[in-house]
């Protein structure tokens, strides 16, 4: 709905200032813009004319007369520049600014209101109109009244707004050229806002504007208010007007008396009764400990600064909800604390502000892992687990069944299907430790995961899990340094645990199962850490053994205190190590490919090339040979191709270009290094089509089919007629290469079955076989001769 007329006047040289009015009862958003003036052609017996954009239109502001005019002093939205002069529309208020216009006359301007509605997965737009107005400009010794209204205002609901509105004429103050002021107000909102003028000056206008806001009024965009005051000068002058738009947004107020109360590992929270019966859904927000958050006075909702997580969500109707970590339980012996607001429901949409907070602390201790230590290194090693069971509040008790479940999963960071049970039957509320045996400490890192499990009731099968967290066992690499005599010691972890605070101590063997002794002290980092054992008793050529012992402990500092965890035993040889290859791959020249396509059958050759690098430090063995892998995409899995003394080789007889490929060094002692990067070639798409076939029966050229292409996955392929007449189609399954012997559609061939010799277009949509699933529509023609 739009609320003022289209017609309007503007003083020349002055500010011009236009609303329409726009107001959408079901509370969508509305976006203003500019557009071409339209007409229809003038055309005889025509009842159903087309609108068309007239030719060479042009804004106000660019017509003759005004192409030269500059901005005049404003200090409205947009302010003057002093540059050249506009003709703008604000996108959300539909306020229409001129600054200024220098030409008399009439002018003609066009914009459209699109309404927008809000739904599940964003906005879309549901409607639009167009608006004509026309502007007359006249010349007048008038200056235009000067308005003043409120700054934009955010109220909760309930609150009435009040607002005073000025206006002044433009004349000088006390002169006998002032003249009273009428003041007027629109907005979707009146009724059951309203204004009222109080007076009419000079030298002042008043009006007061009024509204009783309610929880129907909540919405997420601002209300908008149109002021105008207009004065009345002596004929011949003409009243001029001044517009200022007022945008008030209403929130919804926030829950009240929230509270929270702790049992056994979960809270129960209680609210009054949400005040709004037009809301949709209350959100429940929770963090561990009290935050410092205090919402603004149009601050809706829980900012993701505020530090708060939303854990679940009721219907406004309700006013209760238990939060038990959704079936697993909070953890024991941590404080929660929480908010909620409400939501309102589309069109408008809209939030209130969020409650005060509430928080309730859960009574005992959670169970923590605290060892997961590698006692055994080898292919049946050892490794104990060990863990701080659950401390219960005084007034719970656990339901039967009830124990704890630990699990283990190879790897650092396995996915949660990967861990299994170490043993069928559950440990007691009263076990802390395990022994893992026959475990392949020497090849593998683990991952363990406690859980403490629990009835939901009594003689319930329904449980209630609590984790307690996962541990990994600490992995060493060494990297050997032979130039340098050294060797670099690199281990890694995840714990729930603070390893950082308290040294890792670094230890030495120089035999395989001989005696160990400290070499190093060393901080580790919250993932793992380094050391460089640069002893000069260390000999080129000698085998050394390692292991690291972490010391953690649980933050705040003293809880759990003293977690010592060992690695497993890892040996190597302080000898020349091979340089990790890197490889590069000749690259096919797809564009001269498909300008000289091979014949279909041809087969291709990759050639690779690589170079030493520095990789690892000190790398300097000489080489034996290089092991050369492939693999047919660059997420499938590579596989030994071959081997060659040099550093190149070329892979022939492919039947496609596409493939990945890797490199390997082995020394003359043997070891091998790390694979080199691994480098792939695509497959070039190209599809060549010949432009004529003789399906006349002498076995030559009978069929139409590619001439050459690049390995294909699918072809869809249709001909038509000079008239556009479909002819004949291919499936992608039943005919990739086309194959098209001439044959036509029913009603489209002779009683052979055939179409008749001439022109016919295609069109083939061919999806390639290479690794980007590359897609390509080619069109053309071919030719039928007999």
């Amino acid at each position: 709905m739009l609320r003022t007329p289209a017609v309007d006047k503007a003083g020349q040289n002055q500010v011009f200032l236009h609303n329409p009015g726009a107001y959408d009862a079901d509370g969508d958003s509305l976006a203003f813009k500019l557009r071409p003036s339209r007409q229809a052609p003038s055309m005889p017996n025509n009842n159903t004319p087309v609108p068309v954009d007239i030719a060479g239109f042009v804004y106000p502001q660019a017509t003759p007369g005004n192409a030269a005019a500059r901005q005049v002093p404003y200090n409205g939205v947009p302010a003057s520049n002093g540059g050249a002069a506009i003709f703008v529309q604000d996108v959300h208020t539909g306020q229409i600014t001129w600054n200024a216009p220098a030409q008399t006359g009439f002018y003609n301007v066009a914009f459209t209101v699109e309404e927008w509605r809000r739904g599940e997965f964003g906005f879309r737009q549901i409607g639009a109109v167009v608006r004509d107005m026309q502007i007359i400009v006249i010349a007048t010794n008038n200056l235009r009244p000067i308005l003043t209204i409120p700054p934009d205002l955010c109220v909760v609901a309930g609150t009435t707004v009040t607002g005073t509105v000025t206006a002044t004429d433009g004349a000088a103050a006390g002169s006998a050229a002032q003249t009273p002021i009428t003041l007027n107000a629109f907005s979707g909102i009146l009724p059951p806002a309203r204004f009222t003028q109080a007076s009419k000056g000079p030298p002042t206008a008043t009006g007061t504007f009024t509204w009783a806001t309610d929880c129907s009024n909540v919405a997420k965009e601002p209300y908008s208010v149109v002021f105008r005051a207009q004065d009345s000068p002596p004929s011949p002058d003409f009243p001029l007007v001044d517009e200022q738009v007022w945008r008030i947004t209403v929130v919804g107020p926030p829950p009240q008396n929230l509270k929270a109360v702790p049992s056994g590992n979960q809270v129960t929270l209680t609210w009054d009764r949400y005040i709004c019966a037009n809301a949709s859904f209350i959100r429940i927000y929770r963090k561990e400990n009290s935050s410092n958050f205090v919402p603004g006075p149009c601050d809706t909702g829980i900012p993701a600064s505020a530090g708060y997580t939303l854990v679940g969500s009721v219907t406004a109707d309700l006013s209760a909800f238990k939060d038990d970590n959704a079936g697993q339980g909070l953890a024991r012996g941590k404080t929660y604390c929480y908010r909620i607001y409400a939501d309102f429901p589309l069109p408008a949409l809209g939030a209130s502000i969020a409650s005060a907070e509430a928080c309730a602390t859960i009574g005992g201790s959670s169970a923590r892992l605290k060892n997961v230590d590698v006692d055994q290194t080898s292919a049946t090693g050892q490794i104990t687990v060990r863990w701080s069971p659950a401390k219960l509040a005084n007034t719970q008790l656990l339901n039967t069944p009830s124990g704890y479940r630990l699990s283990r999963a190879v790897g650092l960071s396995p996915a949660a299907t990967a861990y299994t049970v170490v043993r069928a039957a559950p440990f007691a509320l009263t076990d802390s430790v395990y022994v893992d045996a026959t475990v392949n400490t020497a090849a593998s890192q683990y991952t363990y995961k406690l859980d403490l499990f629990y009835a939901s009731a009594a003689g319930s099968t329904t449980e209630i899990v609590e984790p307690a967290g996962t541990a990994s066992s600490v992995r060493t690499a060494l990297v050997p340094d032979s130039p340098n005599k050294q060797i670099t010691v690199n281990w890694t972890y995840q714990t729930p645990w603070d390893n950082t605070q308290k040294p890792t101590l670094v230890f030495r063997s120089g035999t395989a199962g001989g005696p160990f002794a400290q070499v190093g002290s060393v901080t580790s980092t919250t993932t793992g850490g380094t050391y460089v054992d640069k002893d000069p008793a260390l000999v080129k050529g000698n085998t050394y053994c390692y292991y690291v012992q972490t010391n953690g402990q649980y933050n705040p500092t003293g809880y759990l205190s003293a977690l010592i965890n060992k690695s497993q035993i890892i040996c190597t040889t302080l000898t020349d190590q091979p340089c990790v290859p890197v490889l590069t791959l000749a690259l096919v020249n797809c564009d001269s490919l498909a300008r000289n396509p091979p014949a279909n059958g041809q087969v291709y050759s990759n050639s690779l090339r690589w170079t030493a690098s520095a990789t690892p430090t000190g790398c300097s063995a000489p080489i034996a040979y290089y092991r050369v892998f492939y693999g047919a995409t660059a997420t499938g899995a590579l596989t030994l191709l071959d081997s060659t003394n040099t550093m190149s080789y070329v892979h022939r007889n492919l039947p496609e270009l596409g493939g990945c490929y890797a490199v390997q060094a082995v020394s003359t002692g043997g070891l091998r290094s790390a694979l080199s990067n691994v480098a792939c070639q695509n497959n070039c798409p190209f599809f060549i089509l010949p432009n004529i076939f003789t399906p006349n029966g002498d076995v030559f050229n009978e069929v139409f089919q590619p001439k050459s292409s690049s390995p294909l996955r699918s072809v869809h392929f249709k001909a038509f007629n000079r008239w556009g007449v479909k002819v004949f189609e291919s499936t992608t399954t039943s005919r990739i290469f086309i194959n098209w012997d001439g044959g036509g559609a029913v009603g489209e061939s002779g009683s052979s079955g055939k179409v008749s010799d001439g022109l016919y277009y295609y069109l083939a949509e061919v999806e390639f076989a290479d690794a980007a699933n590359t897609k390509i529509t080619y069109k053309g023609w071919v030719q039928i001769v007999r």
